[in-house]
């Protein structure tokens, strides 16, 4: 809507007039035109922002289905891209916005807010109330003239910073006129004996190093700007001092998800500084996860993580010692010991395949070469998907029985259909080594409609390593095997908290309060994330 015109101002030849009604048209085009070419240019830099994220998408996809260093590169270097893209997007739309309230003024047009989601009900709300100048047209400011009619609300979602605290912990000294006995409450326990930090602290730099990717010396220059003096090697005491308590509850962890008989295992890479050589190696993590939430289970997720200073086939032979029942896992050679006879008696473990690594290698094909076969090929494993997604969630029984009704079929036409096209095609063309790729595990990748428990692909483990692939980004390496180990440990204690739904820093801070104050070793299933019920707050929390 157009500024009011003040008629009163209005010459009275009338050719005067027709000027200033043309200049004001040619005004009102020339904003018309450049509004035009504002939302043209917003809406261009949103469709870009949504190819990037399609091609995002793709290299996430391969990332975390194989290991390569280029495309974790990539991915990383495409998203900061369309994090600047979308920053820039939102800097024009605030510039525009700003111009056109300053043209249009109050009583303009005002553009429809956009509908976004109701802020979380679980955050503590703070009221604070605007009231109005009272003052009206008719001059009048008496308060007991005004009729409340309502309210305007508006929540904001705001931040308060972080801060430190100093609890004195007092421990008055009694004497017995009577006897004489001297009388003082024990001395609270801590974390790190005769250490200042409180257990939230602790686990606060736990959580900050390995889930959030901050190195130590990051987080020793955010301590100083809030007037706090902790040297980098006093937190890597504290790091080294948590990992030990934390051992046992860890170990309780992976006993339990071993137990199951149904496991999701992955690994990723880590590099590793080489002592006294000043380079680095390659260590690696595994994670050995289990998730009965697909079929409807009972039983609480877990995952074990574990570090190796490399990647031989002993690294989850010892990691499984013991185990028996299905192994959901890649195509990496170090698992065939495993899950091979020996001599009369059948394997222990029994090898479940990924589809999605399958699909992958097609999907890699399709891409690059458009290949008829390769899109048919893609089309039937995602009928298989569909049938995945209806059953998600429906018990074991139902689930194995919809799979052997209608995924067995589509699975033995597939099988027959890669056969056939397998033959007419070079095994040194990439679409014949990607049919050949499946070929060559089909009972492992169609062994999962023997069993409602099992899953057509290995996404969860994955999924469980995409937490190190983003902070290993930030702290690039670690320092020594046995600080490989103890990331291993921080990991398992966590991870297995966000999987039960606890918030890791609370959860790792209430069990260090609890170890500290002598909770019994032989009672550690106690503290494990779904057993655990916080007692009282650590001394940290206040």
């Amino acid at each position: 809507m157009a500024p009011e015109l003040d008629t009163a101002a209005f010459p009275d030849d009338v050719e005067t007039l027709r000027t200033l009604l043309a200049q004001r048209e040619a005004l009102l085009a020339e904003r018309d035109a450049a509004l035009a070419e504002r939302d043209a240019e917003l809406r261009n830099a949103g469709y870009e922002i949504e190819k990037l994220k399609i091609q995002l998408a793709t290299l996430r996809r391969d990332r975390y289905g194989r290991s390569s260093e280029k495309l974790a590169a990539e991915a990383d270097q495409l998203e900061m891209l369309i994090g600047d893209l979308e920053e820039d997007q939102a800097e024009r739309e605030a510039a525009a916005a700003e111009k056109e309230r300053r043209t249009k003024g109050k009583s303009g047009n005002q553009r429809k807010p956009a509908t976004r989601r109701p802020l979380p009900e679980h955050l503590p709300r703070e009221t604070v109330v605007h009231e109005p100048v009272l003052a009206c047209r008719c001059g009048c400011t008496d308060p007991a003239r005004l009729t409340r009619l309502g309210e305007s609300v508006t929540e904001v979602l705001e931040k308060i910073p972080a801060r430190l605290k100093v609890i004195r912990q007092v421990r008055p000294r009694y004497a017995c006129r009577a006897c004489e006995a001297m009388l003082q409450a024990p001395a609270p326990a801590l974390p790190i004996e005769r250490g200042r930090p409180g257990p939230g602290l602790v686990a606060h730099v736990l959580v900050s190093k390995y889930l959030d990717g901050l190195p130590l010396f990051r987080l020793s220059g955010i301590l100083a700007r809030e007037g706090v003096a902790i040297e980098r090697q006093t937190l890597a005491d504290w790091v080294g001092h948590g990992a030990w308590w934390l051992r046992p509850l860890a170990e309780a962890i992976g006993t339990y998800a071993l137990a199951q008989g149904v496991i999701w295992t992955d690994d990723t890479t880590i590099r590793v500084l080489a002592p006294g050589r000043g380079r680095t190696r390659i260590g690696r993590f595994w994670v050995y996860a289990f998730d009965p939430r697909p079929w409807g289970g009972t039983g609480p997720p877990a995952a074990i993580y574990h570090y190796s200073p490399d990647r031989k086939g002993e690294r989850p032979r010892e990691h499984l010692a013991g185990y028996a029942g299905w192994l959901h896992a890649d195509a990496y050679a170090g698992y065939d010991a495993l899950t091979a006879a020996k001599g009369s008696r059948p394997p222990q473990i029994t090898h479940v395949a990924c589809m999605a690594h399958a699909r992958r290698e097609l999907f890699k094909v399709y891409d690059s070469t458009k290949s008829p076969i390769a899109e048919e090929a893609l089309r039937r494993v995602g009928e298989l998907y569909a049938i995945e997604a209806a059953i998600n969630g429906q018990p074991p029984e139902q689930r194995r029985a919809v799979r052997q009704a209608q995924s067995k079929p589509l699975l033995d036409a597939l099988h027959a259909w890669m056969l056939q096209q397998r033959r007419r095609l070079s095994g040194k063309s990439t679409l014949g080594k990607a049919l050949q790729y499946a070929l060559n595990r089909w009972d492992a990748l169609a062994r999962y409609i023997e069993d409602g428990r099992l899953s057509i692909d290995n996404n969860f483990a994955e999924r469980q390593l995409r937490g190190i692939a983003v902070t290993r980004k930030n702290f690039l390496f670690v320092g020594s095997d046995a600080g490989g180990q103890r990331a291993a440990i921080i990991y398992t204690i966590a991870e297995s908290a966000k999987l039960n739904g606890l918030d890791p820093e609370a959860y790792i801070a209430a069990v260090l309060d609890r170890l500290a104050n002598g909770h019994p070793i032989n009672r550690v299933d106690e503290l494990l994330p779904w057993n655990f019920r916080p007692s009282r707050q650590p001394v940290s929390q206040g």
